[in-house]
């Protein structure tokens, strides 16, 4: 009853965040209600390609407002490259609008027309904001046999024909769907579409700015425009007209509830049948494990309990023979602490995460929340690495616990810091939204050096103030000569095997956190994410103490550095695994953009390798304590 419980538990945080995640968030903005005829403008954001860097909207010779005006930003948005400002597209709430002339280029210049021209060849796609939404191009996809409505986020700069000749979408036309009160006039938006087009407008006479009559679009809007011709073809000189429509739709769509459609772009099935097939494969080796590890350690802690002389004393063989040796300090024991704090503050920072996200406070409608979290997070979890770096280090009988201290609080974040910094720097020379204002660095090492470090130092004198943990063994003075190991038991080969396990398990998951990040699609399945993480933790620690049971099996009592290896070895898998996925899925021909890739995934499989190496030490510490209180040790 009690594994059934536990799994019908996982399975509700899964359904409430994954398919139930947008009626159950807590949106970044309150609802704010329209009348009929209230003034609307349009923000925009960042240019987006897959291939390339991030660029500011105004990068584009664009229509541009006399002063242009940028929203507040969180740390999340400024890290992410979102840069927010307002634009000349704006209207009257629930009154359609056709043909709306917004500015005209009269002649492209050479600068003008390369910047269009490279942007269309690198896919950018513009993104707008109306009322905290992301505007998106209708796509429709089937599920279970019926045709859903999902959002394609942004639209395109223009497009290419088959003979490359580069065509400019000048001419948008919004959709804005509301959720109108029953019982009085007012309105919320639910919805935000377009549709781009590229049209070459004509128009008779002189030039009247705005009051311009186009005969390409019909201002009554009682003709449909189509997209058959005669397109925008860019090029040196030729002349640019901006228009827009804007067509407002009553919809059934609740406020509360209106990021479903943005948030359908993935199939639920697809999570369900990968973390279904994970979750019977862990279910089983747990039954395997615990079976054979009950028994065999139940057996043998029975038989060494019941020799009586010195002479079958000296017959025994197996892990009892290495108590003498087996919580010998390590190698190196000062950086196996700091790594070993390292991971808890990662532990502690994904727990909590997992948490908010999962209850909905992390959602894609709270713009850069989620990275904010992270961080903010993780700069209050230092004092958890100080205070179990101290502990360890002092179960190792170190005197250096201020070099340890100092380590644990800026080796990490220095790893970090200096890939962060110098990818920074070359996205400061292509000019690109995405680089971090000099502000933001600052702000970024206050966290760290104001709030993080001294966390760490506080945690870590409540950690050396505490007594030790007493050995359940005693140490011999003298270390005991480790026999010949077979082939298998050689360090490198099961440190490698012990990887593949806890990789496997997140594998799939792990498909659509990189295509989120690198694909900018939104990633709001933190319920599927959590089962995952619960997972991982349980593969870690199973792997982990199998391998160390064999190994103390086969005398060799070297444990404490290959623990935290075995699991750990699962980010190498990690980062071969974003080497296909950068091959075999994106189309990253610049260096820049393939250098941030690749720094990035760094970063990402260091944070694996310290949190996944974190657990099954912990895992195999707790394991190896318990087996060697249960024997008696003359």
């Amino acid at each position: 009853m009690g594994l059934q419980r536990a799994v019908a538990l996982l399975a509700l945080l899964a359904v409430l965040g994954g398919q139930g995640a947008a009626a159950f968030y807590l949106p970044g903005v309150a609802p704010q209600d329209f009348k009929k005829g209230d003034p609307i403008t349009f923000k925009v954001n960042k240019l987006m390609s897959v291939k390339n860097l991030p660029y500011q909207f105004y990068s584009l010779p664009y229509c541009r407002p006399d002063k242009v005006v940028s929203s507040a930003e969180n740390l999340g948005e400024v890290l992410r490259g979102d840069r927010i400002e307002n634009s000349l597209y704006d209207t009257k709430f629930r009154q359609d609008q056709h043909c709306t002339i917004v500015c005209r280029l009269e002649s492209l210049t050479k600068a003008q027309d390369k910047a269009f021209k490279s942007k269309i060849s690198d896919e950018y796609r513009v993104n707008m904001i109306l009322d905290n939404l992301p505007i998106g191009i209708v796509r429709m996809r089937e599920d279970n046999g019926e045709q859903v409505k999902t959002y394609e986020r942004g639209f395109p700069v223009g497009f290419q024909d088959e003979k490359e000749n580069s065509y400019l979408h000048n001419h948008l036309s919004f959709t804005i769907l509301y959720h109108k009160d029953a019982e009085t006039d007012l309105a919320r938006i639910v919805g935000f579409e377009v549709e781009p087009y590229s049209i070459a407008h004509k128009y008779d006479g002189q030039w009247k700015g705005k009051d311009t009559q186009l005969s390409t679009c019909d201002a009554s809007g009682k003709k449909p425009l189509t997209d058959k011709g005669p397109h925008l073809l860019v090029k040196e000189s030729a002349e640019v007209i901006f228009t827009y429509d804007v067509v407002y739709k009553p919809s059934d769509i609740r406020w509360a509830t209106r990021w479903d459609t943005y948030l359908l772009a993935t199939d639920d099935q697809v999570h369900w049948f990968s973390i279904i097939n994970s979750l019977m494969i862990v279910l089983f080796l747990s039954g395997m494990v615990a079976m054979i590890m009950m028994r065999t350690l139940h057996r043998d802690i029975s038989k060494y309990n019941q020799l009586e002389t010195a002479e079958e004393a000296q017959e025994e063989t197996g892990w009892k023979l290495v108590h003498g040796d087996v919580f010998r300090p390590p190698v190196h024991g000062s950086w196996l602490a700091v790594l070993v704090g390292t991971g808890t503050q990662l532990f502690c920072m994904t727990l909590a995460t997992m948490v908010f996200a999962t209850l909905g406070f992390l959602s894609p409608a709270n713009r850069g929340g989620l990275m904010t979290a992270v961080l903010l997070l993780f700069v209050f979890m230092g004092c958890f690495a100080g205070y179990s770096s101290a502990r360890l280090y002092k179960t190792f009988k170190g005197e250096q616990w201020k070099r340890t201290t100092v380590r644990t609080a800026l080796a990490f974040p220095a790893f970090v810091s200096a890939i962060f910094l110098s990818l920074n720097f070359m996205v400061w020379g292509q000019r690109s939204s995405g680089a971090v204002p000099f502000g933001t660095l600052c702000a970024l090492v206050f966290l760290w050096c104001g709030v993080s470090v001294p966390l760490c130092f506080v945690g870590s004198y409540f950690g050396y103030k505490k007594p030790a943990p007493e050995d359940p063994v005693r140490t011999n003075k003298i270390p005991r000569q480790v026999p010949e190991q077979p082939w298998y038991m050689h360090p490198a080969f099961s440190v490698l095997i012990g990887g593949i396990l806890p990789f496997g398990a997140v594998f799939i998951e792990l498909f659509f956190i990189l295509t989120s990040m690198w694909m900018h699609q939104f990633y709001y399945l933190f319920g599927f994410l959590a089962l995952v993480f619960i997972i991982l933790i349980i593969t870690c620690a199973e792997i982990t103490i199998v391998l160390a049971y064999f190994q103390l099996c086969s005398e060799d009592y070297h444990w404490w550095w290959r623990a935290y290896l075995t699991s750990g070895s699962s980010a190498l898998y990690l980062f071969l695994y974003s080497l296909f996925y950068f091959y075999t899925k994106l189309d990253i021909t610049k260096l820049v953009p393939a250098l941030m890739y690749f720094g990035y995934m760094a970063i990402v499989s260091a944070t694996f390798f310290c949190l996944t190496g974190t657990i099954g030490f912990y895992a195999t510490y707790i394991f190896i304590r318990k087996i060697y209180a249960a024997v008696k040790i003359d």
